[in-house]
């Protein structure tokens, strides 16, 4: 009997025993490639990172070497640099840097690329490079020469030392200390190297890129915490004792208030944040279920338009339309003597279920909001529009402000029309009428703005 089933079994046993074997070696063999893929591409990213910082080093060289008119080369040279630190950048965000601080290095490559593309962009014929904007590439050809030779010098030692990106992540995302890897001990000195550079002067476009929104930007008085109690209750109309506030970030630049109502209650529960200078509110969402959408656009345009101009925000106008979950956000813009102020901007958002707004987000209107001397336009409409193409059906021609590439508020002549089967907004340089910017509308945008 026994030999009987050890005949049975003993094959059988066999054969899973070799199954599983090769279940494992298949498996084995499959990680093996995974980490092998992953490890190529670590290190193709690596090494065309060196190399294009190297490139950015001798197009910023080129740059300075032609003549200070040479206003078509310095732009052919300000165009690679921008593209090449574009590339610099996607290669950065290809290695495993999750838990290692390189955010001074990518900060840097960041600002060269906006400075670069900010400067090729405008017309170097009529403006060409500033004496400051030489000395700003002199410091960037200095400093980008120093950042490339340590990631030559890296390069040489990953190479020479068959050094593997895949430890690197190990070892960061075990925390070790400083010296356990050659790789993240580089890094990590080339982003501290890049930290203790003397600020450079990147000219104004650039900085109001990275410039942060402070109290400093706001007019009006400092408030309390129990100012901002007051001013919640009465906004929603409810008892103060509902409204509880928190300050946040206390003492700084960012200080501003938060308030919270109606906690307890799902659906009454608010949620509020206003500034501490001035006092103005720059977000509130109510936070409740909705139901099935049953009030139509007109109607909920109706409920955000009177919802504004019941809270001081005068003069809006609504630009775009947005559906989702059962809302229907709009976002608006101001307007001063029948000209659009596009960076004066706020987001209302309308329950669809019965036409409440129970959003707003005014950060960018809060900020941007002051009585502007408006320039004129050199230009007529009619002169203007010689730029569009014939073929275009406008249908609306509006004045606007809107901000520039170059990070400039510029008028421009908004027309809005269909061409190939879509609907345009295309914005003409009021002054010069040159095409500043164009975009598509959606089906909702149109809506918006046939309204």
């Amino acid at each position: 009997m026994y030999r009987r089933l050890s005949s049975v079994m003993f094959p059988i046993v066999t054969v899973l025993l070799i199954g599983t074997v090769y279940w494992g070696y298949q498996e084995h063999q499959e990680k093996n490639s995974i980490l092998i893929k992953a490890e190529n591409q670590y290190q193709r990213a690596f090494h065309d990172l060196t190399l294009h910082v190297e490139k950015v080093h001798e197009q910023l060289g080129n740059t300075l070497a032609v003549n200070s008119t040479s206003g078509g080369y310095h732009r052919k040279g300000l165009v690679n640099v921008w593209r090449l630190t574009s590339q610099a950048q996607s290669e950065i965000s290809q290695l495993p840097l999750s838990y290692l601080p390189f955010t001074e290095a990518e900060d840097f490559l960041s600002h060269i690329s906006n400075f670069a593309y900010k400067t090729a962009v405008r017309d170097l014929t009529k403006q060409p490079l500033s004496e400051d904007e030489f000395k700003t590439l002199q410091t960037l050809y200095k400093k980008s020469d120093e950042i490339a030779k340590d990631l030559h010098h890296m390069q040489k030692d990953v190479l020479s030392n068959r050094l593997r990106w895949m430890d690197v992540e190990l070892a960061i995302a075990s925390d070790k200390e400083a010296g356990s890897n050659v790789i993240a001990d580089g890094l990590r000195s080339v982003d501290k190297k890049v930290g203790s550079y003397p600020e450079v002067n990147w000219g104004p476009s650039v900085s109001s890129m990275y410039a942060k929104r402070t109290i400093k930007m706001l007019g009006g008085e400092m408030v309390s915490a129990e100012e901002i109690k007051k001013k919640a209750a009465q906004f929603l109309k409810v008892d103060p004792s509902h409204v509880k506030v928190a300050e946040n970030a206390k003492g700084t630049e960012y200080a501003s208030y938060s308030a919270l109502v109606n906690e307890k209650d799902p659906n009454h529960k608010v949620q509020m944040d206003f500034t501490q200078k001035g006092g103005q509110l720059i977000w509130f969402m109510k936070q409740r279920q909705l139901g099935a959408a049953k009030i139509d656009f007109e109607k909920a345009e109706d409920s955000a338009d009177k919802f504004l101009e019941d809270h001081g925000f005068k003069d809006m106008e609504a630009i775009s339309y947005d559906v989702y979950n059962n809302s229907g956000s709009f976002t608006y813009i101001g307007t001063q003597n029948d000209v659009l102020i596009y960076p004066e901007k706020l987001t209302v958002k309308v329950a669809l279920d019965n036409g409440e707004v129970v959003g707003l987000q005014a950060n960018d209107y809060v900020y941007e909001h002051h009585k502007r001397v408006l320039p004129k336009a050199s230009l007529t409409k009619e002169e203007a529009k010689k730029a569009i193409n014939p073929s275009m059906k406008v249908t609306d021609e509006e004045l606007a402000i809107i901000i520039n590439e170059l990070g400039d508020e510029t008028l421009c002549y908004e027309y809005t029309g269909q061409i190939n089967g879509s609907t345009y907004r295309i914005y003409i340089n009021a002054e010069t009428g040159i095409e500043e910017t164009i975009e598509v509308l959606t089906n909702q945008e149109k809506q918006v703005s046939e309204s």
